[in-house]
């Protein structure tokens, strides 16, 4: 979980967005799409929707980051699927400092929104003071902390198990025994990441050594890519992409990455060295976030479980070209934890202690 001394928001970013700026975003639904969303009657009641399920609400986003920003990207990617099926209407502000989170909220409280979606990292207090004061609101907010009161829930990025399953992966494919490992800062939502990606590279490669590094930044690509470099001197032949820029810095050195959060062999240049990725899903998260507002029975919760693999909130990015590159071997071992992962019957270790350089 995010540690109160770093805040999500990194350095404070210029022009911040007020909830009068924000984008609204259009709930008109095409006839074609109405049409594909809703079915035959039988088909909607198979689903449980009711009519009042069926109406949109009213959600606001508030980020700390460009919308671009990965982290931020994946829960604005979700309220616009949300939108696009007819959900809600999806009105947010991006670029909200600290500082100025707190007004944020209130102004979107008292414009009538009845799902607030955002971060309050470094100010998980103060956010918790607004929602008493709009207990009419319903608040899911990334959070170091657990849920609150009758109206404030949480949530974090809970993808170190596909992290273990790309360990697997790296252990098998290393031909140093060296792997090197680039943070933003060493926070337990970090933290675990690197510590299950560790101990499944060790699973099936013991002698597997690590050097991890933390640039202290959100979104610095070129202290990412120089922290790399310096890696790949020190001998590693693969590199955990963490933060942006570490992808570019494995393209140069010609050696393979995985990477984080979004497909980072799509989404940032890696194709031919981004293996696969560890990805963060926030729909079905937001989802229930909507259904419960929808139906009168939001309450404070712990949304961790939405973003681990069983419930859809994490997964394992695509090999693409790297399927007939990976040993066989590993892909069955990846296949066999994943199945006991998804059945209950594995449990990849949580470790929010910092990792350290092994050698």
């Amino acid at each position: 979980m995010m540690g109160m001394g770093y805040g999500r928001q990194g350095p404070k970013t210029a022009g911040e967005t007020q909830p009068k700026k924000g984008h609204v975003m259009s709930n008109r639904m095409s006839r074609r799409t109405f049409t594909q969303l809703a079915g035959t009657s039988a088909a909607v009641l198979a689903l449980g929707i009711t009519p009042a399920f069926a109406e949109t609400i009213k959600v606001a986003g508030i980020y700390t980051q460009p919308i671009q920003q990965k982290w931020d990207a994946r829960l604005h990617q979700a309220l616009v699927a949300a939108r696009d099926a007819g959900e809600i209407e999806y009105v947010f502000s991006e670029k909200v400092a600290n500082t100025d989170y707190v007004r944020v909220l209130r102004e979107y409280a008292e414009s009538g929104v009845k799902l607030i979606v955002g971060e309050a990292f470094g100010i998980s207090k103060e956010a918790r003071k607004v929602a008493d004061e709009y207990q009419d609101v319903a608040f899911l907010m990334g959070d170091p902390f657990d849920a609150y009161g009758t109206n404030f829930s949480v949530f974090d990025n809970w993808i170190h198990e596909p992290c273990y399953l790309m360990g697997i992966i790296a252990g098998s494919m290393t031909t140093t025994n060296k792997i090197g490992m680039v943070g933003g800062y060493p926070i337990g939502e970090v933290n675990r990441l690197f510590h299950a990606f560790q101990n499944g590279a060790r699973s099936v490669n013991p002698d597997v050594q690590f050097k991890v590094i933390f640039i202290g930044s959100w979104y610095d690509p070129p202290k990412a890519k120089e922290a790399a470099f310096a890696q790949v001197e020190a001998g590693v032949d693969i590199l955990y992409a963490e933060r942006a820029g570490v992808v570019d810095a494995a393209r140069e050195k010609g050696i393979l990455a995985f990477g984080n959060v979004n497909d980072m062999n799509k989404e940032e240049n890696g194709q031919d060295v981004v293996v696969t990725s560890a990805l963060w899903h926030m729909e079905n998260a937001i989802s229930h976030a909507i259904g419960r507002v929808k139906a009168g029975t939001f309450t404070a919760e712990n949304y961790q479980q939405w973003t681990m693999m069983q419930k859809g909130g994490a997964s394992l990015a695509p090999y693409y070209e790297f399927e007939d590159r990976i040993p066989a071997e590993a892909k069955a071992k990846v296949e066999a934890v994943r199945a006991e992962i998804m059945a209950g019957s594995f449990t990849v270790t949580i470790n929010d202690d910092e990792p350290k350089s092994t050698y």
